[in-house]
């Protein structure tokens, strides 16, 4: 298993279609050598305001969702 490093630097734009969420984002990557340090993971971080700006955009795309199932299924 590869282990990264992804810092989010800039959302950009998100949308999706068929169930699956796809966001544009500005973002560095970089591998990181494995560790003895317990289960090997890959680490994402970004700022508060990213984090922000993704978290109201997620909303948004889970509300659009949502909103296209049938009201049986709510």
């Amino acid at each position: 298993m590869k282990i990264w490093n992804i810092e989010i630097q800039r959302v950009k734009a998100m949308s999706n279609s068929s169930g699956l969420i796809r966001a544009q984002v500005d973002a560095l990557v970089q591998p990181v050598s494995a560790r003895d340090e317990g289960v090997p993971t890959t680490l994402l971080s970004l700022s508060e305001d990213n984090a922000r700006v993704l978290m109201l955009l997620l909303k948004a795309q889970l509300a659009e969702f949502d909103a296209r199932k049938a009201k049986s299924r709510r």
